[in-house]
């Protein structure tokens, strides 16, 4: 039997649900914008970071979170005493700030929330300093200040020997005409840039994975692969600030970007306006991917419909940029490439993978 994102636990009907309803009760707050100068922007709601309009500016703000990523690498460490926590810093403000930069902002401060079950758990020195390490490390690959945080115990809510990390990013965007409006068009060219890994979705899946396997995360990898499956697990995320702001000092416009996280290759059609994204330029799967459909199992539209099978980050150009837009990734450091073109097709919204024989459909994503 194959295993699903919904059979792990994890039911995105339901959570869709809920944040459609805090998007309706949220718009109807908008009017106290005005005490403080600001107004809200039209088509912020439903995106992944928030805009506050002034008339010379825009802020941006973004709360994210970790997820139980950091449950593998107390696990890795309990079996292996190599400690991850490092890693897991990173993986929280990538998945902040990668979500902030979608609208075309740059982090300006970051804060960390860090609650635990028990205070004992910051007695461990060697995960408390690799934590905070990995933060201040992560906040200058952002090019932001950490600017302060939060550290609550929880007891009763949070497990004793656990820790629920988190964070907010905030950004200011000037000038305005640098905003991400998702303008694209019939005919624009989707840039992809490569993934480490699963990054921070879809890990209660990849939980459930290793506790079927005798060896768990100790697990050689294998498909050319010399890592462990904890190990490849928790490769740190990629962050992606650099690319953003190249292509704003190349003069590279942006029409629309999407952080490829949750609901996998779904998420390529998250603008609300109907699109069909054919991807004709795929790569072979990662290792670990194709681990985890193997030893799940777990079929192939499933793993693209939850993971982002190596592409964290899509970028929808003119064509004429295109190439200008893969040569700022690389500059920067990314491995990028043309991976398809979004085309109208009335009011279908899809996105087609011919070469996996894989369409998902608009109804497949609705956080709107």
């Amino acid at each position: 039997m194959s295993l699903s994102y919904e059979s792990s636990g994890v039911r995105y009907d339901e959570l869709d649900a809920f944040k459609r309803a805090c998007q309706k009760a949220a718009r109807g707050t908008a009017d106290l914008l005005d005490g403080h100068g600001y107004r809200e922007p039209a088509e912020t709601r439903g995106e992944s970071c928030y805009l506050m309009e002034a008339d010379d500016h825009f802020l941006a703000h973004v709360e994210e979170g970790l997820g139980t990523k950091n449950l593998v690498a107390d696990a890795v460490y309990k079996q292996s005493g190599k400690c991850f926590y490092r890693e897991v810093a990173i993986d929280t403000v990538a998945t902040i700030v990668n979500d902030l930069i979608t609208c075309g902002a740059l982090p300006t401060s970051l804060a960390m929330h860090a609650a635990v079950g028990d205070s004992g758990w910051f007695g461990d020195a060697q995960r408390t300093q690799a934590l905070v390490d990995g933060w201040a490390e992560a906040c200058r690959m952002s090019g932001a200040v950490w600017g302060g945080g939060e550290t609550p115990t929880l007891k009763g809510i949070i497990e004793p020997d656990t820790i629920c990390l988190a964070g907010s990013a905030v950004g200011r965007l000037a000038p305005k005409s640098l905003r991400i409006m998702g303008d694209a068009k019939d005919g624009d060219v989707l840039v992809f840039l490569a993934s480490s890994g699963v990054q921070t979705n879809g890990l209660t899946l990849c939980r459930k994975i290793a506790d079927q396997l005798p060896e768990g995360y100790a697990t050689p990898l294998g498909f050319g692969d010399e890592r462990t499956y904890g190990e490849a697990l928790l490769a740190p995320s990629v962050i992606y600030v650099k690319f953003v702001r190249e292509c704003q000092v190349r003069g590279i416009k942006l029409n629309y970007v999407s952080h490829v996280t949750g609901h996998g290759w779904r998420k390529l059609m998250r603008l609300d306006e109907p699109f069909v994204y054919e991807i004709t330029e795929t790569r072979d799967e990662p290792a670990l991917f194709k681990f985890m459909m193997e030893k799940g199992p777990i079929e192939l539209k499933e793993a693209y419909a939850t993971y982002n099978m190596g592409v964290g980050f899509a970028a929808y150009v003119d064509p004429k940029d295109a190439e200008a837009t893969v040569a700022a990734a690389q500059a920067t450091g990314y491995d990028a490439w043309i991976a398809g073109r979004m085309h109208k097709d009335g009011d279908r919204k899809a996105v087609e993978i011919p070469s996996k024989g894989i369409t998902f459909g608009g109804d497949t994503l609705q956080v709107r």
